[in-house]
């Protein structure tokens, strides 16, 4: 069984949870609506459905090769990469004058998740060209705009972020690449840069790197770094390409998953220096790259979700299929599908009610960027800049970690067969693994959640999703649920008690944040694990609440809905007051800290 991408379930969170109706009243996105939205998802389904899925499991069993400097792409990439450019995906929420279609990051957003989960080592080069397309769009220069946008939008030039050097990972203040004004405007890039994600290839015609780097008087540490946009390839004055700039990749790496994706040790400099034209202010390249990041880091996010859908499809599937073991209440002489075994299906709802939460919660966080950058009212757009702002990390480091255990419980429903490559369930684990680690650990992330998302303000975001889960649970106790009444209440019971562990969580970092940072950012990433479930589980029980409503239209659909969101509040919401109380527990006596390093 290929993938099949989940349209009606996308329509129906766009709709019914991220407010698409809203989305394409705002400036500029009256495009950006229902119809629309649908023609395109079809489309997309097809081109990742038959196009992109069927060349994944071959992306895994012949990766990129490298040879002489020079990367080719897995057999076949090239001619789906062709046809993903041709049919504009890469253009989709990106700006109209520069060739793009403009429509909101809510339509982008399911598009992205497919292509993802029909191959994620082909979806990783247009994730980073996303990448550059906004830091350029952010910090470039009217110029820079005009040479390189246009052909990045299109896709016939893929982009790339380079941060990490041999001795710089997370670390950025350790950075030495350099960079030499050269009095014309231009700058001489030299240094190592590893980690590079499609940082050579043959798909496209040119590549164009960011990187950080130093001028020669800058400030140590990261506010003496600097951005630069290094060309594989030089242009002419009439926008075609030239000579070939300093930079070579001299080796990609071996990896546990994602082999199809080379990722590229990229040296510059070796022949005198690549040419490279900065972008924006020196000195302040992190502040711009952070732009990159943070686009990244929500598609990484969507990565996780995709993954977890393929995983669990893949799983239902073979669940269906396999006979084995009679039924435990006897309902069957004979072995029959394992699907019917209680644990299967504990593990197969968990899968679906945890890749159905993550995937809503994203999708409303793809809504509130888009009010933030449309809303006509200046207030609005800074709310839901904030809570946007929150979500993000919470997006990427709850949906990666859950990607680990949803492709880890997909190779335990196949059992022994899992473990075997020919069914494709272990290439689904070996991918997500790296997701929960790149664009930022989940400790980064949790970091960033714990720091510049709630102690910064005050709890301000935080305290305004909580306002809105409280006007959920009033609308789960009103609703006449009629024989749905007894989901309703235990949905309503667990979201309570999400909610309030979330809330006390939010108040225990408030009030011990600069008292005992070490206590509280041991707790960083159970805090965000907790906000991803309560958050996932309030828009859980938001989609009962329209299931329930629209149920008579289509009873299988909506009554699965209503079936999951339940599974969701007994199976996931019930691991709140865990998490919370791991996070509070210790109040200036973690255990973690009574361990010297010499006991670890």
């Amino acid at each position: 069984m290929s993938y099949t991408p989940p349209v009606k379930e996308m329509m129906f969170v766009m709709e019914e949870l991220a407010g698409l109706a809203r989305i394409s009243q705002l400036s500029g996105l009256a495009d950006s609506n229902a119809d629309t939205a649908q023609a395109i998802l079809d489309e997309g389904a097809k081109l990742a459905a038959e196009v992109i899925a069927p060349l994944n499991a071959a992306g895994d069993q012949r990766p990129s090769e490298w040879r002489d400097g020079m990367v080719t792409a897995t057999p076949g990439f090239s001619d789906a990469y062709r046809q993903y450019t041709e049919g504009g995906w890469q253009g989709i929420s990106h700006p109209v004058e520069f060739g793009g279609q403009g429509l909101a990051k809510l339509i982008a957003s399911p598009c992205i998740e497919m292509l993802n989960a029909s191959n994620l080592s082909f979806a990783l080069c247009p994730l980073l060209t996303d990448g550059a397309i906004e830091a350029l769009l952010t910090a470039g220069s009217e110029e820079l705009k005009a040479r390189f946008l246009p052909k990045l939008v299109e896709g016939a030039w893929t982009g790339t972020m380079n941060l990490t050097e041999p001795q710089a990972g997370s670390d950025l203040s350790l950075v030495r690449s350099r960079a030499e004004p050269q009095g014309d405007g231009t700058y001489k890039v030299s240094g190592t840069k590893i980690f590079i994600t499609w940082g050579e290839h043959d798909m496209a015609e040119n590549i164009v790197h960011l990187v950080l780097a130093r001028t020669p008087n800058a400030p140590e540490g990261v506010k003496g770094i600097s951005l630069f946009l290094v060309p594989k390839f030089l242009l002419n004055d009439d926008g075609s390409l030239g000579a070939r700039n300093d930079v070579h990749c001299v080796s990609i790496e071996h990896k546990l998953g994602i082999k199809a994706s080379p990722t590229a040790v990229l040296q510059y400099g070796d022949k005198g220096g690549a040419i490279g034209y900065l972008v924006g202010e020196e000195n302040r390249g992190l502040e711009y790259m952070f732009i990159m990041m943070n686009a990244a880091r929500f598609g990484v996010g969507l990565q996780g979700i995709a993954l977890s859908d393929a995983a669990y499809q893949k799983a239902a599937e073979y669940a269906k299929e396999r006979i084995q073991s009679r039924p435990v209440d006897g309902s069957d002489a004979g072995s029959v599908a394992i699907i019917r075994h209680p644990d299967v299906r504990r593990m197969l709802g968990t899968m679906r009610a945890l890749t159905e939460g993550a995937r809503a919660l994203a999708y409303v966080a793809a809504a509130h960027a888009d009010f933030a950058h449309h809303d006509e009212d200046a207030a609005s757009r800074a709310r839901h800049q904030a809570i946007n702002e929150y979500l993000v990390p919470i997006v990427k480091g709850w949906s990666t970690e859950m990607a680990v255990d949803i492709t880890s419980l997909g190779v335990q429903v196949h059992g022994g067969m899992g473990f075997i490559e020919e069914t494709g369930a272990a290439q689904f684990y070996r991918d997500a693994r790296i997701l929960s680690i790149y664009e930022g650990t989940t400790a980064i992330q949790a970091n960033d959640l714990v720091g510049r998302k709630t102690l910064r303000d005050s709890g301000a975001a935080a305290h305004a999703l909580l306002e809105e889960i409280d006007a959920t649970l009033e609308s789960l106790r009103s609703t006449d649920a009629g024989d749905a009444a007894r989901v309703f209440e235990a949905v309503h019971r667990r979201l309570a008690d999400g909610r309030e562990a979330l809330a006390n969580v939010v108040a225990y970092v408030l009030e011990s944040g600069k008292r005992d940072p070490n206590a509280v950012f041991a707790g960083g990433v159970p805090y965000l694990k907790l906000a991803g479930i309560v958050l996932s589980g309030w828009q859980m029980a938001r989609a009962l609440l329209a299931a329930q409503r629209k149920r008579a239209e289509d009873p299988q659909f909506y009554g699965a809905k209503i079936a999951t969101a339940h599974c969701f509040s007994e199976y996931v919401l019930t691991q709140a007051r865990g998490l919370e109380t791991a996070i509070v527990c210790a109040h200036g006596d973690d255990p973690l800290f009574a361990l010297n390093e010499a006991q670890f």
